[in-house]
């Protein structure tokens, strides 16, 4: 007899994790929900502990989203994203094969997600390609198309810098200030980090740790120790930068 079929919710909103419980306990009552977990850290740690059939996760969540969190996640376990996205981003989940549910979810709607996810699961097809997903989600429709930061203004003693965004190795949260890295100076502006990630190019910087953004162009290599603890180094600077669990999957094929 076949186990039954695992899942965990992600979402930082509680009232909506019940709610999605709840619609599939009615839309496909063998699927047992082993976790839930409130922001992306926790669901990537959850994952990989239980290793549950399928996830289904916020695409906005803190500290990791639900993109993110599909990234680093090391076990089979399929994923299915709650989105509010634009229809631009539901057809390019469409097109990978991965299933999407838009907020607000129906009985109806999860029913047909089941049903996906059962053939899946007894035919063992392969898993989409997350980072292909990611790709096509962060181009913008032409709605919400926008410009990405290409300066920073930054202080550095009593003079304040324009620095080129290409320029900064990273930035890292300090007390109340964030720090601005390049090859040969170090700024603080006031901006926080989770405020400039939605102001950076996602194909450039990355967040690899809760303290610190990396410019990707910049990596010189990923190193993990015998304890599975990973350390960064960028071109030009010295300092290792560790890289939180979370984060990892972004270097695995380093």
């Amino acid at each position: 007899m076949h186990n039954p079929p695992t899942a965990l919710i992600a979402d930082d909103e509680a009232n909506l994790r019940t709610h999605l419980r709840d619609l599939l306990a009615e839309a496909w009552p063998e699927l047992r929900v082993v976790a839930e977990a409130a922001n992306g850290e926790e669901a990537v740690k959850l994952i990989d502990a239980l290793q549950p059939s399928v996830a289904f996760l916020d695409i906005k969540m803190p500290i990791l989203s639900g993109l993110e969190v599909a990234q680093s996640i090391q076990a089979a376990t399929r994923i299915v994203f709650v989105t509010a996205y634009d229809e631009f981003a539901v057809h390019a989940f469409e097109r990978q094969a991965v299933d999407y549910l838009l907020k607000p979810a129906s009985v109806a709607r999860l029913a047909q997600t089941g049903s996906r996810l059962k053939a899946a699961l007894e035919q063992c097809t392969p898993l989409a390609d997350i980072a292909a997903l990611a790709k096509l989600l962060r181009q913008p429709s032409a709605a919400a198309a926008r410009s990405h930061l290409r300066f920073v203004r930054a202080s550095r003693g009593d003079t304040i810098y324009q620095v080129p965004v290409e320029e900064v190795l990273f930035f890292q949260s300090d007390n109340k200030v964030t720090l601005v890295q390049t090859a040969q100076h170090e700024y603080v502006i006031r901006t926080a980090l989770s405020e400039l990630l939605d102001q950076l190019n996602p194909q450039d910087f990355s967040q690899i740790h809760r303290s610190h953004i990396v410019n990707m162009n910049q990596v010189l290599s990923a190193q993990r120790d015998l304890g599975g603890n990973m350390q960064l180094r960028l071109r030009g600077h010295g300092k290792e930068l560790p890289v939180a669990r979370a984060y990892q999957g972004l270097f695995k094929q380093m």
